[in-house]
């Protein structure tokens, strides 16, 4: 009996049949699969894409404007931005009234912005014609007890920065929104070296009284400063309420991400840039 190991035939491989086309694609599932994989790269790529590209907008929000960019902003912030934002309808102080003392003041009219001609003095007109005047908004406020009136405005202009430096010492004091120039007690007027804006405001007494002239507010804030104007707080009130204005044009033009989303929430209740309010009773009168 044989103890050897029994040859095994080798298997071949089938012969092809009749029809057999060498060159036949692959199966459907391959196609299938191939077709996953492919889509599955693509969605990979437009996620990152898309997760990179809210990653540079989030930074790009981040990143303050640039000076001049700005300065854009705040020439057409007398059209862009509502009114409740420009002139809010009421304005705080921490330690601007006289000895440090706090101060509220309440908007009580609200002028429709208007051309430059029929609401600046000629003085006012001649000093603004190198520049130009593309606007002026103006307001009124009186403080928390109603014995003062602060009228304040914001001329724009389309002018370079070069020809705003050119205004600095040329301006005298403003006409107010709301009462006569015969009432005016003391005035401030700023011509802001980041924007093309003239930032003024004028005091009076709220009572009606007439003076002989309006004081620099700068004057009336001095510590040794003697007369009813300096002893009412009016140079403080003007200046206080000017500086208020001042940072609103800046703000605005140049917004962090916490200003920008106060200014989209403002805007949804905002007064209309052209509303007029009727003065309070006793304060603020009919429009120059």
């Amino acid at each position: 009996m044989s103890t050897s190991t029994p040859h095994t035939a080798a298997l071949a491989d089938p012969e092809p049949g009749p029809g057999h086309d060498p060159d036949a694609r692959p199966s459907r599932g391959a196609a299938r699969t191939a077709a996953a994989a492919l889509c599955a790269v693509l969605g990979t790529g437009l996620l990152a894409a898309a997760a990179l590209t809210g990653w540079a907008e989030r930074h790009a929000a981040d990143r303050p404007p640039t000076p001049e960019a700005a300065y854009r902003t705040a020439a057409s912030l007398w059209r862009a931005a509502p009114a409740d934002t420009l002139f809010p309808p009421v304005l705080t102080g921490a330690d601007s009234g006289p000895g440090g003392a706090d101060r509220t003041w309440t908007r009580v009219a609200l002028a429709p912005d208007s051309d430059c001609g029929p609401v600046l003095a000629p003085d006012w007109q001649a000093a603004l014609a190198p520049t130009g005047c593309t606007r002026v908004l103006r307001a009124t406020y009186a403080d928390a007890t109603h014995s003062s009136l602060i009228a304040v405005g914001m001329v724009f202009t389309p002018a370079d920065a070069t020809a705003m430096d050119g205004l600095r010492g040329r301006l005298t004091a403003p006409p107010a929104y709301g009462f006569a120039d015969a009432r005016r007690a003391a005035w401030t007027a700023s011509v802001l070296p980041d924007a093309p804006v003239v930032v003024y405001a004028v005091s009076a007494f709220a009572d009606g009284r007439t003076l002989e002239a309006p004081v620099p507010a700068e004057d009336a804030m001095r510590k040794n400063a003697t007369g009813a104007v300096a002893q009412a707080g009016l140079g403080h009130e003007a200046k206080a309420v000017a500086d208020r204005m001042e940072g609103t044009v800046r703000s605005l033009a140049s917004p962090t991400p916490a200003t920008a989303s106060r200014g989209t929430a403002a805007a949804a209740t905002a007064t209309p840039a052209t509303a007029a309010p009727p003065a309070a009773p006793g304060s603020a009168g009919a429009a120059r």
